[in-house]
């Protein structure tokens, strides 16, 4: 009998085998999914920390070796098995060299596939504590310290290779906590005026009355308490890279001082009629929704366009769940190494894995390193974390998803139960992403062909009976 919910992915394209052995391992304690194929497999793990993924080596498209090597290095932790047909031992002993942890030939007897997973599972406990040290994150998934692996991840390293080797303004957008200064950073690191400073001012952190002193500077005599002429933080960034976080909260005065230095590359300081000439790049960062202050009278539409030249939007957290395991790995080791003892063998379970994921994370990224270090904190000389040292609020979010799972005392209409559920649930993305079929397809981690599909078939795309409301 296995350890208490163990997650196995079972993929098999011959459907009659791939059933029966499902059936199986279910009835001896194992919580199975089926995949019929690699690429539906590297669907479900975008989505799943699963605890074992079980193979067919010759699969239509991605053979089950690829699929290991890419499910270990999104998962250190999980245990490959790959299962292979007479005369393609090499094949399965090259599949563990790229990760899987064993392999079974066919035809087999479920007692060796159940002894292969038990001893399998058994293994990974005694080695959990260095599973995370048998990996690295990969040097293509990551841009001057920015973790990412998914989808919308790769897409914006390579808009940020291209930006970097630009001079125009760009204008960062995203919700609190995605890691807009550290993209403007990468940006600044990549660019030709690396060897320049980076200067950044948060806007929201500086009272109105100060502002246009911190950011333009002042002479002597000024104002009150301006005892001597101080340069200012765009002076400071001259030749190098500006950047100005929450521009969204600026006055309409300030708004109009920073669009003469967009246009004409040079200011007054405080207190001075003399212009100062700057050469700066700006980047601006904002959680605002600008084009809407636009539209409201409240945010200058011509600063606007000289901001948003280069647009750059990053994606929260929950949209790209599958960057959760590379991104805990990298604040363990990175927060690991600096607790006395250091710690950077740390590592949290599969389970625990699966809870962060299920939860929705709306501090995002800054929210998550935040709940790693409270538990590296309470959780001192311990290798292994588990969901018990999660605080409460992520359990909690992750059950929630759960609460409706109640089977009644008379029963259910399984299918129909899970039909009713798929349609809610699809129904739910479509709204948020605003009928968007592309974007509810990435929340529901699924390619736009399925997502399409099934709205045709739960007809989810035709009118309501008494007509559009």
């Amino acid at each position: 009998m296995p350890e208490k919910s163990v997650h196995l992915l079972l993929v098999e394209d011959v459907d009659t085998l791939r059933e029966a052995t499902a059936e199986h391992l279910e009835e001896h304690g194992y919580q199975v999914t089926q995949a019929s194929s690699g690429e539906a497999a590297l669907e479900r793990l975008a989505g799943f920390a699963f605890d074992i993924v079980v193979t067919d080596l010759r699969l239509p498209g991605i053979d089950g070796t690829e699929l290991i090597e890419r499910a270990v290095q999104q998962y250190p932790g999980l245990i490959g098995i790959v299962v292979t047909g007479y005369g393609t031992i090499k094949d399965a002993v090259e599949a563990i060299r790229r990760g899987a942890r064993d392999f079974i030939t066919k035809p087999f007897q479920f007692a060796h596939l159940r002894h292969v997973l038990e001893s399998a599972v058994e293994q990974r406990r005694l080695q959990s504590e260095n599973a995370y040290l048998r990996s690295q994150l990969e040097d293509r998934y990551r841009f001057e310290g920015i973790v990412g692996r998914s989808e919308p991840m790769r897409r914006l390293f390579g808009l940020l290779e291209t930006v970097a080797a630009s001079s125009s303004t760009v204008l960062i957008t995203g919700e609190t906590g995605t890691g807009k200064e550290l993209v403007a950073k990468a940006i600044h690191h990549n660019s030709p005026r690396r060897r320049e400073r980076f200067v950044a001012l948060n806007c929201g952190a500086i009272p109105e009355s100060l502002l246009e002193a911190e950011l333009f500077g002042h002479v002597r005599g000024a104002f009150t308490g301006a005892v001597g002429n101080r340069q200012g933080r765009l002076e400071q960034a001259h030749k190098g890279t500006f950047f100005l976080d929450e521009v969204g909260t600026m006055s309409a005065g300030l708004q109009a001082k920073l669009l003469r230095v967009l246009q004409e590359r040079e200011f007054e300081r405080v207190g001075d009629g003399r212009p100062v000439r700057v050469d700066v790049r700006v980047i601006a960062a904002t959680n605002s929704d600008l084009a809407a202050m636009v539209r409201d009278g409240v945010f200058r539409d011509d600063l606007y366009y000289r901001l948003n030249v280069l647009p750059i939007h990053l994606p929260p957290l929950r949209e790209r769940r599958e960057d959760i395991p590379p991104l805990v790995h990298a604040f363990l080791q990175k927060l690991g190494r600096d607790l006395e003892p250091p710690r950077p063998d740390a590592a949290f379970s599969q389970e625990a894995l699966r809870r962060m994921m299920a939860f929705d994370w709306p501090g995002n990224i800054r929210q998550l390193e935040n709940v790693v270090e409270r538990t590296l904190a309470l959780t001192p000389g311990r290798t292994q974390l588990n969901v018990a040292d999660l605080p409460q609020e992520i359990v909690g979010g992750a059950d929630r998803h759960l609460a409706a799972a109640v089977l009644p005392d008379d029963g259910l209409d399984l299918q129909r139960r899970l039909q009713e559920v798929e349609r809610a649930i699809i129904r739910q993305a479509l709204e948020q992403s605003g009928g968007n079929k592309h974007q509810a397809a990435r929340m529901l981690n699924v390619k736009r062909t399925t997502l399409v599909e099934k709205v045709k078939r739960l007809r989810l795309d035709a009118p309501p009976p008494n007509g559009p409301s």
